[in-house]
């Protein structure tokens, strides 16, 4: 699958931020379709079935939150980013609840956006991809296997999910919440100490001893870099 092939919902009433990233988006070669409310999307949604629908949080009428939960009622696959101006954890968490797979704080960077939109797409549709490679990384989903320098992995299958996630995502900074949510769920109950604890089993098996893939973040979480 290339850009071509991806198709793209922008729902926000703000025209310059929508107009902005239509270009943007259309110049990356993405199909793109916008909507300035939740109900003009939600009449797009059964017939467009996009990759991935970037939402805004403030909207009048339907707000993102409400849209982000109908289009998961309407059992359309896709991957959902929302944006937001409101950088609190309880609206992250609220979006991330009610089937959010990522979002995005205004303002940000175009080049931040297409790295999410990618591991949103390559995430959600692995079949798509078959084989995905990042630096010294192989992915197949299929399988389950995650090759490092040629180089298979042994393993678990919660190690898988959260190499895969770190590698996807590469570059960008991960908190403990957000790794929490999308590899264990937010139903889970146990302590978030649990990410640390599988980040240092990657980092052995890895071989990652100075931390120099795998890094920690002090105060915001872990960004793996591709060496």
């Amino acid at each position: 699958m290339n850009n071509q092939e991806i198709k793209i919902l922008l729902v926000d009433d703000e025209k310059n931020i929508v107009q902005f990233l239509e270009l943007g988006l259309s110049n990356e070669g993405y199909k793109v379709k916008t909507a300035s409310d939740g109900i003009i999307a939600m009449n797009l949604l059964p017939d467009f079935k996009p990759h991935v629908v970037i939402l805004d949080v403030m909207m009048p009428g339907l707000d993102g939150f409400e849209v982000c939960n109908m289009i998961r009622k309407s059992g359309i696959q896709t991957s959902i980013i929302m944006l937001t101006a409101r950088d609190e954890v309880d609206n992250r968490v609220k979006g991330l609840k009610i089937g959010a797979d990522d979002y995005i704080v205004k303002p940000f960077s175009f080049e931040e956006l297409l790295a999410r939109i990618q591991a949103r797409v390559r995430n959600q549709f692995p079949d798509q991809f078959g084989e995905v490679i990042y630096g010294p990384f192989r992915i197949d989903d299929r399988r389950r296997e995650i090759e490092y320098k040629g180089k298979g992995l042994a393993l678990s299958p919660t190690e898988y999910e959260l190499l895969k996630y770190l590698v996807l995502n590469h570059g960008m900074v991960m908190s403990k919440l957000l790794i929490l949510d999308k590899v264990w769920g937010y139903t889970f109950q146990g302590e978030d100490n649990i990410v640390e604890v599988y980040i240092r089993s990657l980092r052995e098996k890895l071989g990652d001893k100075q931390h120099q893939l795998i890094r920690t973040i002090r105060g915001a979480g872990y960004r793996l870099d591709l060496l």
